[in-house]
C-alpha cells in the first residue's frame, strides 16, 4: 500500500505527526512496536505523575496539621496507586488511538523497519507486510541507558535493578531504594519512594543535582529533599551493584549503602539502531539522527522528530517537532526554535524552567542582569505554602532589555513557565511586560514581581 506519509515510532512525536498529517489530508500509517503513546505516556510522563499526585495527597494528609487539619490513620496503599496509574494510561492509549483513526490514519502495532526506496517512495516493512510513502517521519524515541557497571547485568535480570519502565510497576514499597542518577526521573521516582515510606539514597557523579538547572534552584531543590529525608552522595561514581547493596567511589574512598531495588536513570540514548536507516543513508552522529530547523534529515523526504533526534527529549519538544515536520511535507514553510523549551521537575515543590541560566547566558557572552526574588512576594503562595522557601530567578538581557530565562522553585511553577516562555520566545521588551495584568491572588504574579526588580 502507497502512502502520503509513513511515521515510524507511536511515542508524542509519533502520534502526534499521524494526527496532523491527518488533519492536513495526507494520507498517513503509523507504525509503532509496543502501545502508541510511547514512553512519555505509557512508561514516562504521564504514570510518574499519576504516582507524583498520589504522594502529593498522601503528604497533605500526613502534614495538614499545619493548615489546621488534622488526619489520623492515614496510609498509602501501592497497589490501588498502581492500578490507578493502569487506568489512566489505558484511557490516555485508548484515546490516542480512537483520535488518529478519527483522522483516517492507519495504524500497525508491530516492529517497523526501513527496507530502501522504490519508485513510488521509501518502503517500510512492518509485520510481514511492505508499505511505501513518498515521506519518512522517524519517530522511533529513546531508551534507558544500562552502563556496564558490574553486577547491573544481573541485578537487571533478576529485577533488583529496574529503569524507569519497571519502577512504575512496583506494587510493593521497598524498603531501602538506591537511585543512580539525579536527573529529572531519578529525582522524581525518588520524591515518590520517599514519601510513600521507602528509605531513599540518590548517587549522582556531577557536584549537584538536576542536571542543567540553575544552580540556584537545585541548590535550595537539594535541601528541600534532604530536608524530606533523602539521602545524596554527590560527585560519587558508582563502582558495582550487589544483591544487597551499591558501592560507589567519592573523594578517593569508597563506600556502600544497602539497597533491596535500584533505579537506574543515568540518561537515555535514541533508538536509531536496526531501524534501516543505512539503507536510504541517513546521517547518524553518536546514535542520534542529525536533523536541521525544519526537522529534515540529509535524505530528503525523510524527517526525523522526538527523541531520535537527540536534541531536546522531552515529550513537549517532539510535539512540536513532529509538526515542523508535517508543516514541511505539505508545503508550509516551518522551523522549530530551541531557545525557550519549557522544562519541569513535577516534586513537591515544582521547578519550572526555560531559557538561559545564568551559566549558559554568561557562557554565550549575554551581558546580563540577574533578578532572584522569594516567593514569599505572591502572598497565595504564602496562604499555601507554610513554611515554604520557593524562589523566582530572571535572566535579563541588559543591552536588549528582555527575559533570556526563567527559573521557579514554587508550587504550581509547571503551569505558569508557559508565560515565562511566551515573553522568550516573542523577545518582549521588560517595559512591555510589566503593563501585563495578571491575576490576583495567583502564584504566577511573582513574574510580575520579578519583573519590577529589573533595574530601569
Amino acid at each position: 500500500m502507497v502512502y502520503d506519509l509513513i511515521v515510524l515510532g507511536g511515542g508524542p512525536a509519533g502520534y502526534l505527526a499521524g494526527e496532523r498529517a491527518g488533519q492536513a489530508g495526507l494520507k498517513a500509517l503509523v507504525i509503532e512496536k509496543r502501545a502508541y503513546g510511547g514512553v512519555c505516556l505509557n512508561e514516562g510522563c504521564v504514570p510518574s505523575k499519576s504516582l507524583l499526585y498520589s504522594a502529593k495527597v498522601f503528604d497533605y494528609a500526613n502534614h495538614g496539621d499545619k493548615y489546621g487539619v488534622s488526619v489520623s490513620g492515614a496510609s498509602i496503599d501501592q497497589k490501588k496507586v498502581i492500578e490507578r496509574k493502569n487506568k489512566v494510561v489505558n484511557t490516555l492509549v485508548s484515546g490516542i488511538e480512537m483520535t488518529l483513526k478519527s483522522h483516517k490514519v492507519d495504524m500497525v502495532k508491530a516492529v517497523g523497519k526501513i527496507t530502501g526506496r522504490s519508485a513510488e517512495g521509501y518502503t517500510v516493512e512492518a509485520d510481514g507486510q511492505v508499505y511505501t510513502a513518498k515521506h519518512l517521519i522517524i519517530a522511533t524515541g529513546s531508551s534507558a541507558v544500562v552502563p556496564p557497571i558490574p553486577g547491573v547485568k544481573e541485578g537487571v535480570e533478576s529485577g533488583m535493578v529496574m529503569t524507569n519502565r519497571e519502577v512504575l510497576d512496583l506494587t510493593e514499597i521497598p524498603k531501602n531504594l538506591v537511585v543512580i542518577g539525579g536527573g529529572v526521573i531519578g529525582l522524581e521516582m525518588a520524591s515518590y519512594y520517599n514519601s510513600v515510606g521507602a528509605n531513599v539514597t540518590v548517587v549522582e557523579m556531577l557536584p549537584k543535582i538536576a542536571g542543567p538547572t540553575d544552580e540556584d534552584i537545585s541548590d535550595i531543590l537539594l535541601k528541600n529533599y534532604k530536608a524530606k529525608g533523602i539521602t545524596f552522595h554527590l560527585g560519587a561514581k558508582v563502582t558495582e551493584v550487589k544483591k544487597d547493596a551499591v558501592v560507589f567511589e567519592k573523594d578517593g574512598k569508597t563506600e556502600s549503602v544497602p539497597a533491596d531495588k535500584v533505579l537506574l536513570s543515568i540518561g537515555r540514548r535514541a533508538v536509531s539502531a536496526d531501524i534501516g536507516l543505512e539503507t536510504i543513508g541517513v546521517e547518524v552522529n553518536r546514535g542520534a539522527i542529525v536533523t536541521d530547523r525544519y526537522m529534515k534529515t540529509n535524505v530528503p523526504g525523510v524527517y526525523a522528530a522526538g527523541d531520535v533526534n537527540g536534541k531536546s527529549m522531552l515529550a513537549h519538544t517532539a510535539y512540536r517537532e513532529a509538526e515542523v515536520a508535517v508543516n514541511n511535507i505539505i508545503g508550509k514553510k516551518d522551523i522549530m526554535r530551541y531557545d525557550a523549551i519549557p522544562a519541569v521537575i513535577y516534586t513537591n515543590p515544582e521547578v519550572g524552567s526555560c531559557g538561559e541560566t545564568e551559566r549558559t547566558a554568561k557562557e554565550k557572552g549575554y551581558d546580563i542582569e540577574v533578578v532572584k526574588l522569594p516567593m514569599a512576594y505572591s502572598g497565595r503562595y504564602v496562604a499555601e505554602n507554610e513554611g515554604g522557601n520557593g524562589i523566582i530567578k530572571l535572566v535579563v538581557d541588559k543591552k536588549y532589555r528582555r527575559l533570556l530565562g526563567c527559573h521557579v522553585l514554587s508550587n504550581y511553577a509547571s503551569e505558569f513557565i508557559i508565560a515565562a516562555v511566551m515573553m522568550i520566545e516573542s523577545q518582549w521588551k521588560i517595559d512591555d511586560i510589566k503593563e501585563f495584568v495578571f491575576p490576583h491572588p495567583t502564584v504566577c504574579e511573582i513574574i510580575r514581581e520579578a519583573l519590577f526588580q529589573v533595574k530601569a
